[in-house]
């Protein structure tokens, strides 16, 4: 038998499920497999997980008790509201007043084009709430024809009891139940009853399925606990699943980034996720991906999802011609039923051009050719790309077929243009659209654009990414293993948790508070305490404390395999990642995960006449990748016994003063192998008395890292 330690990833798909199996200690990918998704097999898709997974045992003689960690990602929740395959829910709403009533009342949501979430009401008064009013209405409601029960109370998440008694009586009846608290601890009723419902609604159909995927990993012999992929990027336990199935929703976009974080180790860019069919581009800041509240058929909801965008521009997406000249998608070859010309044509053809409209309601200027047997092949802009021999050889999306070449020819002759022109045209107007969303997301997220790399994953990575990069002049990457980037992602994706909390002026006590709760929500999913990291963001426009926090379930400080670069190399890759070629870098400090540098350089001042030295401040793991990059940064150490100096410092040298009071620096802080980010605290001793408990088991003489940011 294998005695490595492994991680084992699943990612369920609408036609193939992926999995992927990675060395736990040298973070290697030994094996990658596909299988057809098993959505008719009466275990449904688990059939095709335990198929999968046993595969990979057997092949790569993998003991069950060695894997340590197994997670799947899957698209069950988004396709169940896509598809209307959702449950019938019933509102308890309770609370006083005509406010309460309309804001517990949650009209039937349409998911897609005729396909909604049918939902029914009934109305409490808080002063009236008892078994015998709980039971009428959930009785009513059943009648109606509710097949899950939810609760929504004005000020639950002060006050869950009647929230908690009603879901105790449905249980009671047989019925799934949920609460407006249990999804979210903001006010705003009409908001958390919404989210309540679509999570409600999921219940059943996730239930069935967590039960079937968890029966058949335990019948594996694995005794890890089966994680799945949230829609933040990290993962959660099995159990809660059960509980709160939106946080599943979405997820299938959130793998990919979290791969290329984790795999690729990216500290900031742009990733690209180029499928066949569409695009999706999300942004990476300091290692983090960026987070929005999601929409359910255009409604928003308090569902915390990864930034993502989308564009139905990808490596099968098809070309026309207009009067306009030439136009790219957005319908894709594989919607079309056609073959890929660059794929699929044989040598040796002679072509007949044709204008077709592949699916109803489209244009009808869509171009193909058809071969002399009378074989149509689509033309894509994964055809103009190897035409131009933009991709490399190595690529997943590397031509194979032998006769596209006199297609794309035969396609210019037909245009009376030249061949390289054309194909030059359509990656231009393919380019350009992607390009519309990268700029808006650039503006967004502040980028400086200097120092933008776009990262390609996903089958037709190759196809874009680098025309991209050089168009606009950008450092451009595909990733390692891009056609299993996403399935990566969840192999290695952590245990996530958020926590959005309502508080007016947040004093240390409430932010001490929310702290333990989200540890011991951590605890609960699994994670060890060694490994949990915090933040916390004190939102003071919309009196919102929020609290992330990460982890894992083991601990693994030392990575043996990884390469320790030199001090040299490690300056280096500190002043390139400025955007300098040339500059003076110093190496402040390092502890057993990372290294400081501090890099000295000119800029230019008063229209480029006069220059001054500035300083930036680096972070950097051993082996040479950045975690974090601050131009006029600083780096301030100590050991844990100098702490209470070491903080005076750090608040005297670098907060500013005005007559609205001391505003703090931005903070980061590196303790033995965690990060812990107090960028969201704006307050002196809420720093001080966060970091001094995060710093708790560590001894006086443990060396503490500060990277410092002077805001403003």
């Amino acid at each position: 038998m294998n005695q490595k330690q492994v991680r084992i990833g699943i990612d369920v798909g609408g036609t193939f499920t992926d999995a992927v199996v990675i060395d736990n200690e040298t973070m290697d990918v030994i094996a990658l497999k596909k299988t057809p998704t098993t959505h008719d097999s009466e275990e449904g898709v688990a059939k095709g997980i335990i198929n999968i997974v046993r595969e990979l045992l057997d092949e790569y003689h993998i003991d069950a008790e060695n894997v340590v960690f197994i997670s799947h990602g899957t698209t069950q929740a988004t396709n169940a509201l896509l598809e209307g395959d959702v449950a019938r829910i019933g509102i308890v709403g309770m609370g006083d007043g005509t406010s309460a009533r309309n804001e517990t009342n949650v009209e039937k949501l349409e998911l897609a084009p005729n396909k909604f979430l049918e939902v029914f009401h009934e109305f409490i008064p808080s002063s009236d709430v008892s078994d015998s009013t709980i039971g009428q209405a959930i009785d009513t409601l059943i009648a109606k024809g509710a097949e899950v029960i939810v609760a929504s109370e004005a000020f639950s998440i002060e006050h869950p009891e009647h929230e908690i008694r009603v879901i105790e009586l449905a249980q009671k009846r047989g019925f799934y139940a949920t609460g407006g608290f249990q999804i979210s601890q903001l006010y705003g009723l009409k908001l958390r009853t919404r989210t309540a419902v679509v999570n409600g609604s999921l219940i059943p159909k996730m239930m069935e399925t967590s039960d079937m995927t968890e029966k058949v990993i335990k019948d594996l012999g694995i005794k890890r606990d089966l994680m799945i992929m949230r829609a933040d990027g990290g993962v959660m336990s099995i159990d809660e699943v059960r509980k709160r199935p939106i946080l599943t929703m979405l997820s299938g976009l959130a793998a990919g980034v979290a791969g290329a974080i984790m795999h690729e180790k990216i500290s900031d860019g742009v990733f690209l996720e180029i499928g066949g069919t569409s695009t999706d581009i999300s942004v990476i800041k300091d290692g983090q991906v960026m987070i929005k509240n999601a929409s359910v058929g255009g409604h928003k909801t308090y569902l915390k999802s990864v930034d993502v965008q989308t564009t139905a521009i990808a490596g099968g997406t098809m070309i026309r011609h207009t009067n306009q000249g030439i136009v790219v998608g957005p319908r894709s070859a594989h919607l079309a039923h056609l073959p890929y010309e660059c794929f699929d044509i044989p040598e040796g053809e002679t072509f007949t051009i044709k204008m077709i409209q592949p699916r109803a309601k489209d244009p009808d200027d869509y171009v193909v050719c058809e071969d002399s047997s009378g074989k149509t092949y689509a033309f894509t802009v994964a055809g103009a790309a190897n035409y131009l021999q933009c991709v490399h050889a190595e690529d997943y999306s590397c031509a194979t077929s032998k006769g596209y070449t006199q297609a794309w020819e035969a396609f210019a002759k037909y245009l009376k243009m030249d061949p390289v022109t054309l194909a030059t045209q359509c990656m231009d107007r393919a380019s350009e659209q992607i390009w519309a969303i990268i700029e808006q997301l650039i503006a967004d997220y502040e980028l400086e654009r200097s120092f933008i790399t776009l990262y390609g994953g996903g089958g037709s990575a190759g196809v874009i990414t680098h025309y991209l990069g050089k168009k606009y002049d950008l450092k451009s990457k595909v990733v390692n293993n891009a056609p299993y980037i996403s399935t990566i992602g969840v192999a290695l994706a952590m245990i996530t948790e958020q926590i959005e909390r309502s508080v007016v002026n947040p004093n240390e006590d409430d932010i001490k508070r929310i702290r333990a709760d989200i540890i011991d929500k951590m605890l609960e999913m699994g994670a060890l305490r060694e490994t949990i990291e915090v933040s916390i963001e004190v939102d003071t426009l919309n009196n919102v404390l929020i609290a992330n926090a990460s982890g894992t379930n083991e601990i693994k400080n030392n990575d043996a395999a990884v390469v320790v670069q030199s001090h040299e190399e490690l300056k280096k890759i500190a002043i390139q990642s400025l955007g300098y070629e040339t500059a003076e870098a110093n190496i402040v400090v390092e502890n057993e995960r990372i290294v400081g540098v501090e890099v000295n350089h000119s800029e230019k001042r008063a229209l480029g006449l006069f220059k001054r030295k500035a300083t930036s401040a680096v972070i950097l793991t051993k082996d040479g990748v950045v975690k974090f990059r601050r131009p006029n940064g600083k780096i301030v150490y100590g050991t844990k016994g100098q702490f209470k100096d070491v903080m005076t410092f750090i608040m005297d040298e670098y907060s500013t003063f005005s007559d609205a009071g001391q505003t703090v620096p931005e903070l980061h802080m590196f303790a033995k192998f965690r990060t812990f980010n107090y960028s969201g605290l704006m307050n002196k001793e809420q720093i001080e008395d966060i970091s001094w408990m995060d710093l708790e088991g560590l001894e006086d003489d443990e060396r503490i890292v500060f990277l410092v940011t002077r805001r403003g």
